[in-house]
């Protein structure tokens, strides 16, 4: 059967408002969905914001082992945002809507994977006839995509299910904010405020006395001296922190020189299956990972697994069905915390579901590391591909080991994602100095 693939990049529940996003954030999100193509298998359709570039398909498919040629992408007509993201209006068109019943006549849609499972998700296979191949549709269609994204409402998840939390609280007025700020502040700590719906870390602001604190995990670091000071930032910044629209703040303690990990897992009527786990690189905000985590000892892995399960569980008893990554982080002193869920495909899914599972093969995924960063200027897709081959360290199907660009931001700023695949994380490094060489300016 034929599974729809829908790019929905950057949704409400993922980021909040979209009219805030800036001309190269939506960019950015449109070459981001294009990574659904790693996703695709023979003859299924892919509704995307636009169509692929000839050279990051065929790159793409043949490392996937899909047919190209067999692959269908549908593109909905851009609406009043543009046409970098899949918004809702976009997916409501009654054109796009006709041109998609007519190239699916015949073949029965066994599965709707999309990146964010959302409402609109829903309407739109309600409208073909595919809504029961949306896993968990009647809780997604109620808005329920919104609550497992948003961090506040994490924070009472995970107290429900026993998960360790930061200190901290969810706070609703300019008072309790600056209250639990200055609790925080006062007690010698530095603080992490959070809009309720933002990704990668740019929902996140630190606050801290007079001492330097290099942020991880958010925008900025903020000195703010005493409550005076806290006043002010709260009124400066209140929008912002209510995502302009009245949503609740997170304030909790911000812990220094702490490890970001992750567990994902993929969950289902039955359970929740683990799709695998990682470290993510801060640079403030995320900018890469590494799979499988390399900081942490066995027994940290095996809490951080035990304990996202949990999490996985309550949301999976709440009706939501899908992929579901838990972030937490390790501190200095061995404390494992817990900060968000994320009910979506994330920037890691494609190297547990695609790179592990179709290029690597299950048997390695014990004797291989990935590591995955954004950021490198290339001049061209093509030409990138081309010199990593020329170099000998193009990913090699024989030895499971090599260069892999997962993503191509070339329309958004002229650069690619890359995945070194490697026996161990010293290795990975190694090879990862050769191709930040091979386009050093």
């Amino acid at each position: 059967m034929t599974t729809l693939c829908i790019g929905n990049n950057r949704t409400e529940e993922m980021v909040g408002d979209l009219t805030g996003m800036t001309p190269l954030e939506r960019a950015f999100a449109g070459c981001g969905a294009q990574r659904m193509l790693w996703f695709a298998e023979d003859g299924d359709v892919l509704v995307l914001p636009w169509e692929p570039e000839p050279a990051y398909l065929s790159y793409v498919t043949g490392l996937t082992g899909t047919r190209a040629e067999s692959l269908t992408v549908v593109v909905p007509p851009a609406g009043p945002d543009g046409a970098d993201i899949l918004t809702p209006d976009r997916l409501a068109d009654p054109g796009f809507r006709r041109e998609l019943r007519r190239v699916l006549a015949g073949r029965p849609v066994g599965r709707v994977l999309a990146i964010s499972p959302n409402a609109a998700v829903v309407d739109l296979a309600a409208a073909i006839g595919a809504e029961d191949a949306v896993p968990g549709h009647a809780f997604a269609a109620q808005g329920g995509n919104a609550l497992v994204n948003s961090k506040a409402v994490f924070r009472a998840l995970a107290a429900g299910a026993g998960v360790p939390v930061s200190p901290g609280t969810v706070a609703t007025s300019p008072e309790q904010v600056e209250a639990a700020v200055n609790g925080l502040l006062d007690r010698g700590h530095s603080v992490m405020v959070k809009v309720e719906y933002q990704a990668g870390g740019f929902g996140n602001e630190v606050l801290t006395r007079a001492e330097q604190v290099a942020p991880a995990g958010a925008q900025r670091a903020v000195e703010l001296a005493d409550a005076d000071a806290v006043a002010s930032y709260v009124a400066e910044r209140w929008q912002w922190l209510t995502g302009g629209r009245n949503q609740r703040v997170v304030v909790e303690r911000y812990f220094a020189d702490a490890v970001p990990l992750y567990a994902e897992f993929s969950v289902g009527d039955a359970g929740a299956v683990l799709s695998g786990c990682g470290e993510m690189v801060m640079d403030p905000v995320v900018v890469g990972e590494i799979t499988p985590p390399v900081t942490p000892d066995a027994g940290v892995r095996a809490e951080l697994v035990e304990q996202a399960a949990r999490l996985c569980e309550s949301l999976r008893v709440l009706g939501y069905r899908g992929t579901v990554s838990a972030d937490a982080f390790l501190t200095p002193k061995g404390e494992l915390y817990f900060s968000e869920t994320n009910g979506r495909l994330t920037g890691s899914t494609h190297l547990h579901d695609a790179l592990f599972a179709r290029l690597v093969g299950a048997g390695h995924r014990a004797d291989r590391v990935i590591l995955e960063l954004a950021g490198l200027h290339v001049p061209s897709f093509p030409e990138a591909v081309a010199a990593v081959e020329r170099a000998g360290l193009a990913f090699d199907p024989r030895t499971r080991t090599g260069v892999v660009f997962s993503a191509d931001f070339g329309p958004a700023d002229g650069s690619v994602m890359y995945c070194v695949v490697a026996e161990d994380a010293a290795a990975a490094r190694a090879a990862e100095s050769r191709l930040l060489a091979l386009f050093a300016r």
